[in-house]
């Protein structure tokens, strides 16, 4: 058996050695090219010639959550796309959205503000049930962190193309549906998958059906939102701010207006990193149980994109 790893910006090396470790039975090697094909491949935004070199691949590991990159590419039908379910970074996602809610909703960015001013003031105290929290996406990322926000007390919406049931969250399901999910959510997080019928979501008409005082939180991609509509909503107040991980240019360019704008907080697309040691062994356990002839979860459907 043997595995080749290709990661576009990303040290190859920790990985091989500890596939390598994983898997002793196979040959673990960095893609180089001219080198011998795989069977089984670990990747990050590969090129289309490392797809090209792969006659026998079998299967391509994604080391993160998101491939809507990989299918870019002209993949053979019979090349099996598979995801990382978690390996460790949904309970991340789940740190930095419920950081950002009550961040927001007990106005601690006005607080630090008040305090480099060298002011001592109160606020008054908001009511969790006027700030509902809508997530969209209810995968298993996103279910994650519609569980962890409702252990704080919020009302907890979720939205999903197909009908999801969570405990403690009312959730929403199907293009009808969408409308209703917006209109009772004041602070929205996105945690869709990147597709065709997704990209743009976060628009002019979705975010201004959002409760007036809203807040985007977004950590899915970039292509999601619709740049140029975001800052109209901020400046006539139907949003009250957003907080942006994800752009659809990365880094974000120097100049971008949203560097700048008051209502407008940025991260550096770190709301979850992939964490080796567990992504290896959930690899391993993959590419075993496939070489048995087993099936394995997180297998991407190309055609719904996830």
């Amino acid at each position: 058996m043997r595995i080749t790893v290709c990661l576009t910006g990303n040290k190859p090396e920790p990985w091989v050695q500890g596939l390598q470790q994983a898997l002793p039975e196979a040959e673990v090697l960095a893609w180089a090219p001219c080198q011998p094909p795989a069977d089984y491949a670990v990747v990050w935004a590969p090129p289309q010639g490392f797809v090209d070199a792969q006659p026998g691949l079998k299967a391509l590991f994604n080391i993160g959550a998101g491939v809507d990159a990989l299918l870019q590419l002209a993949i053979p039908p019979a090349v099996r796309i598979v995801r990382l379910d978690d390996a460790g970074m949904s309970v991340q996602m789940a740190e930095y959205v419920c950081h950002a809610v009550i961040r927001h909703f007990r106005e601690f960015d006005a607080y630090e503000a008040e305090a480099r001013a060298g002011r001592w003031t109160y606020r008054a105290p908001r009511e969790r049930a006027d700030f509902p929290v809508g997530i969209l996406g209810l995968g298993v990322l996103g279910g994650r962190v519609a569980q962890a926000v409702a252990q704080f007390e919020f009302p907890v919406l979720g939205w999903s193309r197909s009908r999801k049931q969570i405990d403690g969250v009312r959730c929403f399901a199907g293009e009808a549906r969408l409308g209703d999910f917006l209109v009772g959510t004041r602070i929205l997080v996105n945690l869709l998958p990147l597709t065709d019928a997704t990209r743009g979501i976060l628009n002019r008409t979705t975010l201004s059906a959002l409760r007036r005082g809203g807040y985007l939180i977004n950590i899915a991609r970039g292509g999601h939102l619709v740049e140029d509509d975001l800052i109209p909503l901020l400046d006539s107040g139907h949003l009250s701010g957003a907080l942006l991980d994800v752009f659809e240019a990365e880094p974000l360019p120097a100049g971008h207006p949203f560097w700048t704008h008051p209502k407008i907080g940025i991260t550096p697309h770190a709301s979850a990193r992939t964490l080796r040691t567990e992504s290896i062994a959930q690899i391993a356990g993959k590419i075993r149980a496939l070489a048995r002839g087993e099936e394995v979860a997180g297998v991407v459907d190309p055609e719904r994109g996830y």
